[in-house]
C-alpha cells in the first residue's frame, strides 16, 4: 500500500480520522506545516490536504502522482505549471453548511434582523412588516451540486430558482438553466443572486458594475463562491449608492480582508471569514479513503479536476 503526506494545519486530526474510519491499512505521516511536509517527505505518491501549502512543495515532490484536495477549491494547485498528476476535489459534502448559510443571511434580510437590534438598542418599537421567501426569485451561479442543494433548500422556501452555468444544460432544482453568455438576460428581476461558481477565467469579474446595474434596486447578493467573480469596488458603489439593497460576502481577493479595506465600513455589506463551510474531517476523510480504496486497485478516481476547466 502506498504511503500518505497530510499536509495541512490539522493533519493530525485529518490523521486519526483515517486511522479510525479506514479498513485497510494507510502509512501516514501527518505535516502541520509545508516546511515540515519537505522534510519528511521520502517519496510518498500520495498527498492529502490544503492546497496552498501543497502547491507550495509540490515542485520539490517529483514522486506524487495523486493529490487529493481537502477543500472544494484547487486554485493554488491549478496555478503551478505542473500537470503530471492526478488532482482530485471534494464534491457533494459541503452543500449542506452552504445552503443553512445561504438561507440565514435571506431571511435575515426578509426579517430585519439588523434593523430590528439596531431599533432595540435606541429603544424605538419597530413595528415595520417583515417579509417572507415565498415568491421570491433566487438566481445561483452555479448548477453544481453545492448550487443544487441551495435550491433544492430555497424550493421548501417557496421560492422560485433559476440558474446560471457553462453550458446552460438543466440541472436539478432549477426552473431554467441559463448559459454564461446571457449573464444579463439571467440577472433581470432577480430578488437574491448567489454565487457559488469555481474560480476560473471564464468567471473574473462576472459581476462588474454593468452586470450589478441589471440587478433590481432591491436585489441582494450572497457569495459563497470565489471572491473572483464580483468586482469589490463595483459593489461598494452599488451599496453606497443604493443599487443594491445589501450583500454577504464570504470570500475575499485578499484573505484575512486587509484592515483597511473599504469593504469594512460599505453599508448593508455582511463579512464573514471564509466560514460557510468548513472541511469537517468527518465529512472530507471518507471520500480520501474512498478514493485510496481506488487508487490502490486501479479504478477512476471520484471528483478529479480538470486542469484546463479549472474545477
Amino acid at each position: 500500500m502506498p504511503d500518505c503526506l497530510i499536509v495541512t494545519a490539522n493533519a493530525e486530526e485529518l490523521a486519526e480520522e483515517v486511522a479510525r474510519l479506514a479498513d485497510i491499512p494507510i502509512a501516514i505521516k501527518a505535516c502541520t506545516s509545508a516546511a515540515q511536509a519537505l522534510v519528511d517527505y521520502t517519496d510518498e505518491s500520495v498527498v492529502f490536504g490544503n492546497p496552498d501549502m501543497i502547491a507550495e512543495i509540490l515542485p520539490e515532490m517529483s514522486a506524487v502522482d495523486w493529490v487529493q484536495s481537502s477543500w472544494a477549491g484547487v486554485t493554488p494547485l491549478l496555478a503551478l505549471d505542473r500537470r503530471d498528476y492526478v488532482l482530485t476535489g471534494i464534491k457533494d459534502v459541503f452543500g449542506p453548511q452552504m445552503s443553512e448559510y445561504v438561507i440565514g443571511y435571506m431571511l435575515a434580510h426578509e426579517l430585519k434582523v439588523v434593523q430590528r437590534m439596531n431599533e432595540q438598542r435606541e429603544h424605538n418599537w419597530f413595528n415595520a412588516d417583515s417579509g417572507m421567501l415565498r415568491g421570491k426569485r433566487l438566481g445561483i451561479m452555479g448548477t453544481g451540486s453545492i448550487g443544487q442543494h441551495i435550491a433544492k433548500t430555497a424550493h421548501h422556501f417557496g421560492a422560485t430558482v433559476t440558474g446560471l452555468s457553462r453550458s446552460g444544460a438543466p440541472a436539478p432544482g432549477f426552473e431554467k438553466v441559463t448559459p454564461i453568455g446571457r449573464l444579463h438576460d439571467f440577472l433581470e428581476g432577480i430578488d437574491y443572486l448567489i454565487a457559488a461558481l469555481p474560480q476560473t477565467a471564464d468567471t473574473d469579474n462576472l459581476l462588474d458594475a454593468a452586470s450589478l446595474a441589471k440587478l433590481p434596486a432591491h436585489s441582494y447578493l450572497i457569495n459563497v463562491g470565489r471572491s473572483n467573480v464580483v468586482d469589490e469596488g463595483a459593489l461598494i458603489d452599488a451599496l453606497k449608492n443604493d443599487r443594491l439593497a445589501g450583500a454577504a460576502l464570504d470570500v475575499f481577493d485578499e484573505e484575512p480582508l486587509a484592515q483597511n479595506s473599504p469593504l469594512w465600513d460599505t453599508p448593508n455589506l455582511s463579512i464573514t471569514a471564509h466560514v460557510a463551510a468548513v472541511s469537517h474531517p468527518s465529512l472530507i476523510v471518507p471520500i480520501f479513503i474512498d478514493n485510496y480504496r481506488r487508487y490502490t486497485s486501479q479504478r477512476a478516481l471520484k471528483y478529479v479536476v480538470d486542469f484546463d476547466a479549472g474545477y
